[in-house]
């Protein structure tokens, strides 16, 4: 074991010649590179697969002697100065390497079918396979100058994969903006980095931890200085992870490929930040200030994120506030001193998440074979439905994704989450009540992805139009039915009150709003049989099931997610206490945060905890079902819905119309991710335009001008001079006493 240990150092360039060889082969053999190009994917895979295998190892080995390994060896040496690499293996960094390589794999074998017709196909796995390098190296690195190093490594193979299609001025302007945002939390990150060793001397975390304890614990140290170092180090964790207020780079980076977007959102970048702070949580957890600032920004982060998923349309951004959301989960978790719930929830989320975005992936390939190329229409969940019938596969494995996020059980994500509401409530009531209200409010905008996409009736119609150059791509709602049985027209889900429209008696859930057509355009009743197109007929084809090797690692995915929770549940007893796989695991971890406890579990608190959890998540799904399923024509005939739809009629107009006024706010809130966009172009980006204009004007104006107007003055003061001059000897010595007499009567005469 100690000779593997010797060489774990090389795990993280094991996937490091796929994107060589393919630089290599492109400048060297192009045309034969760019032919053989489906084979890359088989190497890529290949290689991780082998870290994977060595990962499993590591992972057992921890488990079973609980032991941690550090190997390094000095780069420089300058005086009292050495800088050392490394690479260090524990608990922490075995999970991480877990989570990179399983969901690695299965997006890599995703992605060979995804992006095959793809002229990107190489660049793409080189990418790939050097942001695992990145972020395997980051994981293992042993002192905090290695890791940012690899932490910038993975910040720019995330800025190459957000602007893979760069030709897409939207997908060139969401890598510039997350590569400036992540700027911002790096150059504070580096700044603490310095700011601790200079405190410290040392950047290894061993001695960092026992050298700072002791200065801390001795009192030798300025508190005021530490804790702003503490923050700067916290701060690179608040932008890669997208917490509150570095958040708004992530919704953004969806312009990548769908494959980018399972990674980055699972197990690399957004992770990043997370790990950082469980590194260095032996550091923060003496800081107060600094542990309840992570906590406090998780609060925030997890409510923003719910609120601001709501009434997203792009599928691929409600998931992305989602994850966001989630994240704040994992921080707040950690601002409590909950290690094991923190890590515990990044390793259900990363497989439950992933499961989501390959979902997401293969509904937009579905999509696009029948819109074409369009992220605005492929994307668009209001222009979806029905497509339950069309990819049942997909539908499954979504599902199973969804129903682990909301929190059910026995799924993954219910036996992490529940820990983090339980510990809240012992940590702060405040905080607890928040941290459960966005327990549901992520079990109603979840189903509301579901329910939309794959709920109803398929949804998407085409209109044609001659010559209108503002004619648009239009969605049909079939969740209700006029008297005569046509589909009625929902543009806005604004709406989501509970205001009725009487339409022969009818009542609907919806507002529903008529879109006034011109002549040009005409309602297709009948999705996707034809379209008359100045009197062609084309034929459309309905969505479709995606290839076997895109729902190969949804399949796997969704395994994951029904039984990786099991890592983390007391269902083993040994010597009369309840352990599970990841408390021996963590054991170490938690010893060094001197948090002696034995992870217990009393079973009546638990189900009591876990039907109040439970419970929250299935009132935000049933009244997401209400929103958004088509609820009347199966439910018009129970008393209890009758007995609803009185009590609405029966509801003063006013506070009808206060409700109706209430919602509209929400929307326009989460619709329009909470102004803060518009915050930071208002103040940052258009403040910056201005403070540059200034600055240039005073620059040509005031500095240009006072230097070209003092040579323009010395050019006239010299013309003009030259005239008075007439040749004399005898008048330029008149000139010359003159003006030292001058002189002398100015300067000398006070003084006598």
């Amino acid at each position: 074991m100690e000779y593997t240990y010797q060489y774990s150092w090389i795990i993280p360039f094991i996937p490091l010649p796929v994107p060589m060889l393919i630089g290599a082969g492109l400048i060297l053999f192009p045309t034969a590179t760019k032919n053989l190009r489906r084979m890359w994917a088989f190497p890529s895979v290949l290689l991780l697969s082998i870290v994977m295998i060595f990962s499993a190892y590591f992972f057992t080995q921890q488990i079973n002697k609980n032991s941690v390994y550090q190997y390094v060896w000095s780069w420089t040496i300058n005086n009292d100065f050495s800088l050392e690499f490394g690479c260090l293996v524990d608990p922490l960094t075995s999970i991480m390497s877990i989570l990179i390589t399983t969901v690695g794999i299965m997006v890599l074998i995703y992605s060979d079918n995804y992006m095959s017709h793809d002229q990107g196909y190489l660049r793409f796995f080189a990418y790939m396979s050097f942001s695992n390098t990145s972020m395997l190296g980051l994981v293992t690195s042993s002192n905090l100058i290695q890791i940012y190093i690899f932490w910038e490594l993975v910040g720019m193979c995330s800025y190459l994969l957000i602007g893979f299609w760069f030709t897409r001025p939207s997908a060139a302007n969401a890598c510039q903006k997350a590569f400036v945002t992540n700027r911002v939390g790096d150059f504070g990150l580096l700044l603490g980095i310095l700011g601790f060793y200079w405190i410290t001397g040392s950047l290894e975390f061993r001695d960092l931890f026992e050298i700072f304890n002791n200065l801390v614990y001795n009192n030798e140290v300025n508190f005021l200085f530490v804790t702003l170092c503490a923050f700067l180090l916290f701060a690179g964790a608040v932008a890669k992870s997208a917490q509150f207020p570095l958040h708004v780079w992530l919704p953004d980076a969806m312009e990548g490929p769908t494959p980018i977007s399972a990674l980055i959102h699972a197990a690399t970048m957004v992770a990043a930040g997370v790990f950082l702070v469980a590194r260095l949580l032996p550091l923060f957890i003496v800081i107060p200030f600094i542990i309840n600032l992570i906590a406090l920004i998780g609060i925030i982060t997890l409510l923003l994120g719910a609120t601001l998923a709501l009434a997203q349309k792009d599928i691929k951004r409600s998931l992305a506030y989602s994850t966001m959301s989630q994240l704040g989960y994992m921080m707040l978790a950690l601002g409590m001193g909950s290690y094991r719930a923190a890590l515990f929830h990044l390793i259900t989320h990363a497989y439950s998440k992933a499961l989501l975005f390959l979902g997401s992936g293969s509904i937009i390939h579905s999509m696009e074979a029948i819109v074409g190329y369009s992220p605005d229409k492929s994307q668009n969940m209001v222009l979806m439905g029905g497509l339950r019938k069309h990819v049942p596969i997909t539908k499954t494995a979504f599902l199973l994704g969804t129903l682990s996020l909301c929190g059910i059980p026995p799924l993954a994500c219910f036996w992490s989450k529940d820990e983090i509401l339980s510990d809240s409530w012992l940590y702060s009531p405040i905080f607890a009540i928040i941290a459960c209200s966005t327990a549901g409010l992520t079990a109603f905008y979840m189903f509301r992805i579901y329910l939309l996409v794959f709920e109803g009736h398929l949804n998407v119609y085409f209109q044609t139009y001659s010559g209108k150059k503002n004619s648009s791509f239009y969605s049909m709602s079939l969740w209700g039915k006029d008297k005569e049985g046509q589909k009625i027209i929902k543009t806005n889900f604004r709406l989501l009150d509970l205001l009725t429209i009487k339409n022969n008696e009818r009542t609907y859930f919806l507002n529903t709003y008529r879109i006034d057509s011109n002549e040009n355009v005409r309602s297709m009743v009948q999705p996707f049989i034809s379209i008359t197109r100045f009197g062609t007929k084309n034929t459309f084809s309905y969505p479709h099931e995606s290839d076997n090797t895109m729902l190969f690692p949804m399949l796997v995915l969704a395994l994951f997610t029904l039984f990786i929770g099991a890592v983390g549940t007391p269902f083993f007893n040994q010597e009369g206490m309840d352990v599970d796989i990841l408390s021996k695991l963590l054991t170490s971890s938690i010893n060094l945060l001197h948090q002696n406890r034995n992870h217990s579990v009393d079973w009546y608190e638990f189900i009591t905890n876990a039907i109040f959890s439970v419970s929250i998540a299935y009132f935000g799904i049933l009244i997401s079902s209400f929103l958004y399923k088509p609820v009347y024509s199966s439910l018009q005939n129970f008393n209890l819905f009758n007995s609803f739809v009185t009590f609405v009629k029966s509801v003063p107009n006013k506070i009808k119309i206060l409700g109706s006024k209430i919602i509209n706010v929400i929307y326009d809130w989460s619709y329009n991710r909470g102004y803060i966009d518009v915050f930071y172009e208002i103040s940052l980006t258009k403040g910056i335009r201005r403070l540059a204009e200034l600055t240039h004007f005073f620059d040509r104006r005031v500095i240009d001008g006072i230097t070209n107007g003092i040579g323009i003055g010395g050019f006239f003061v010299g013309e003009g001079i030259k005239y008075l001059g007439g040749g004399r000897i005898s008048s330029y010595l008149l000139v010359y006493v003159s003006y030292v007499l001058i002189f002398l009567l100015t300067f000398y005469y006070p003084f006598y």
